[in-house]
């Protein structure tokens, strides 16, 4: 597979884009009330996650880049709940949209793992297992946040 040149080039980029302006369609329909309350955190964490995308695609070191991909986690971790808390408010069904997020976790989580991985065999058998065991906790709480 060639390496992207662009953030455009990532898939988990590409899905993570489709679900904000999905997460702004959706969230038009919501009471007039959450505007400023809801609607908005949905909305800016949703695009949170896309955005830390891009800007970890541009850092030019990896553990700058592993960072950005975390914040993007934790973003999506807080689009789960604000989904969640929308379907049980009875704004709308957000069970395919959660699972959409789920899959954008589970890929940017594989991504930025790989991209810690790499980094660990670069490093002269030194060892740093705080990213990739982040990414699996941020993975496992995903999958944990649907129950």
């Amino acid at each position: 597979m060639a390496a992207a040149k662009t953030y455009e080039d990532l898939a988990v980029w590409q899905k993570a884009h489709q679900l904000v302006l999905d997460t702004y369609t959706a969230t038009r329909s919501f009471p007039r009330e959450e505007l400023y309350g809801l609607i908005s955190q949905l909305r800016r964490s949703m695009a949170s996650v896309a955005a830390n995308i891009v800007e970890g695609f541009r850092r030019p070191g990896k553990p700058d880049k592993c960072r950005f991909y975390q914040i993007a986690l934790a973003s999506l971790d807080e689009t789960h709940y604000h989904l969640r808390l929308a379907h049980d408010l009875g704004y709308a069904d957000t069970i395919t949209l959660r699972s959409r997020v789920d899959e954008i976790g589970r890929m940017l989580g594989t991504y930025a793992q790989t991209i810690a991985s790499d980094r660990q065999q670069r490093s002269n058998g030194i060892t740093n297992l705080a990213l990739p065991i982040a990414a699996v906790i941020s993975s496992f709480s995903l999958l944990a946040s649907r129950f």
